[in-house]
């Protein structure tokens, strides 16, 4: 299979409400959208970056010019026999992972296309159905984050996570647990503690909590393996896990019991696919992290969730929790047992509304 052609897509899709992290605030996607031709038939990818590096290096000019530039080129030159011919294609650029992930994919659910193969089942899928959370961001107040939390409890999500950062975690973990004393409750620092906090980290024990995420910096193994020693809630690691050899590491310094793992931030689907085995083998529990993902990347989490080893609830929820309008046009809608269902068409599984993604895009470029 060689690839025809190649387009970019910069969208700017609004969220229903803005997202807060301790890194800043989100008011919209502004995803790049990928599309791969090869004969007549298409696979969609995305890399889910925002403008700002706050979660990551990438922004979405860098992934746009990336991909435009380096990794298209490189691709189109290559006969494709199997979809892990573009981790190899491309092992000589350095980082750059969302940016990679969105081609990667895009080629994954071409070539399952092509092969009448569904993603899920491909790489080892054994759920039809996967557990699923809710991410809430950080809010003005308790009483607008406790009634957040209370429409989506209603709505039936399994797992409610909080954001948080220094001067934002004991109230509100208090108030909710006032509230709930069992529901099942994670937080997120997203990198914003420092090791003069641990203290207040080791507070977090009391609220008997499912795990605390990446409190400290992305590139700070040993002070979450310090954390992990002091407390009985297990950590688990984001922003530190952008490979199976950090993964390894992490699993070696005992920095973390649980690790979330998120195609775009490993560089695709078979290094999530890799990084996931390696844990299941360590009994070590993983799930899958969301990025305010459109709809192909929420189908392209929903497969990979459905593997074995993800035992615990995902961020991925149903499109309607982020979009009003998503631009596919089979969004996962939430069913009564907090689960998403698994697609079984050829591909990932998502149809794209290419009518509403033209509306949405501010940006396109088009590589033969």
């Amino acid at each position: 299979m060689k690839i025809d052609r190649i387009e970019l897509r910069q969208i700017n899709l609004p969220f229903i409400s803005p997202f807060q992290t301790a890194g800043g605030i989100e008011e919209s996607s502004n995803s790049i959208i990928v599309k791969v031709t090869s004969g007549g038939v298409s696979g969609w990818g995305e890399s889910s970056v925002s403008r700002d590096p706050h979660y990551i290096e990438e922004t979405t000019s860098t992934v746009l010019s990336i991909q435009k530039e380096v990794l298209a080129p490189l691709i189109m030159k290559k006969k494709i026999t199997n979809p892990g011919d573009i981790t190899e294609i491309l092992k000589n650029v350095r980082g750059n992972r969302f940016a990679i992930s969105g081609l990667e994919s895009a080629v994954w659910d071409l070539w399952c296309k092509t092969k009448k193969q569904n993603l899920s089942k491909y790489i080892g899928g054994k759920k039809e159905r996967v557990p699923v959370g809710v991410s809430i961001g950080i809010q003005k107040n308790e009483r607008e984050l406790i009634s957040l939390c209370d429409n989506y409890l209603r709505e039936g999500y399994r797992r409610i996570k909080i954001k948080i950062k220094p001067g934002w975690d004991i109230i509100p973990l208090k108030s909710i647990r006032e509230r709930w004393h069992d529901i099942m409750l994670q937080v997120d620092g997203n990198c914003a503690y420092s090791y003069k906090g641990i203290s207040v980290l080791e507070s977090f024990d009391k609220f008997n909590l499912l795990m605390i995420e990446q409190p400290f910096s992305y590139d700070d193994l040993l002070y979450h393996s310090v954390l992990q020693r002091r407390i009985k809630t297990p950590v688990c690691l984001d922003e530190s896990i952008v490979s199976e050899g950090k993964a390894a590491e992490a699993l070696i310094m005992d920095a973390c019991r649980v690790i979330n793992i998120k195609p775009g931030r490993v560089g695709g689907i078979l290094n999530a696919v890799i990084i996931h085995h390696l844990c299941r083998k360590n009994k070590i529990p993983v799930w899958c992290g969301g990025m305010l993902e459109t709809g192909i990347g929420r189908a392209i989490n929903v497969c990979l969730a459905s593997l074995p080893g993800f035992t615990l609830p995902g961020d991925i929820s149903a499109n309607s929790r982020y979009f009003k309008r998503d631009i596919v046009m089979n969004p996962f809608k939430l069913n009564a047992d907090g689960t998403l269902t698994v697609p079984t068409i050829p591909g990932h599984g998502a149809i794209v509304d290419e009518r509403y993604l033209n509306k949405v895009t501010i940006n396109k470029i088009i590589i033969k």
